[in-house]
């Protein structure tokens, strides 16, 4: 499932990428619009089913997507919902809350 399906690829020929396409030798860039994802409202978290996390040494996002979700590409949404967006804004013992259901977590973050 990925989270880039419902936004366009732009051609983006702006000066500001000017060294960049002429390192490369193109003359526009193509990449994704700017996704614009949601914090979840106290409501919102409500109604959103999670589990507790106790976070230990050795721990990373991407090892619980893959326990939780099956997918290792889903790591953000646990970054995002804790708004700690690496491993480094942890310490051992902070305790973080996994959102179960990550279909509807993804359309609370506005990511589908």
């Amino acid at each position: 499932m990925p989270r880039y399906n419902k936004y366009r690829i732009l051609n983006n020929s702006s000066k500001y990428y000017a060294p960049l396409r002429e390192s490369r030798g193109i003359k526009n860039i193509r990449h994704y619009e700017t996704p614009q994802l949601n914090n979840p409202t106290v409501a919102q978290r409500s109604r959103l089913m999670t589990t507790s996390h106790i976070w230990k040494y050795g721990d990373r996002y991407y090892k619980l997507a893959n326990k939780y979700y099956g997918d290792v590409r889903l790591w953000w949404v646990i970054a995002w919902y804790n708004s700690a967006p690496t491993e480094a804004n942890l310490i051992t013992g902070d305790v973080i809350a996994i959102p179960i259901n990550i279909e509807e977590t993804l359309k609370v973050l506005g990511a589908m």
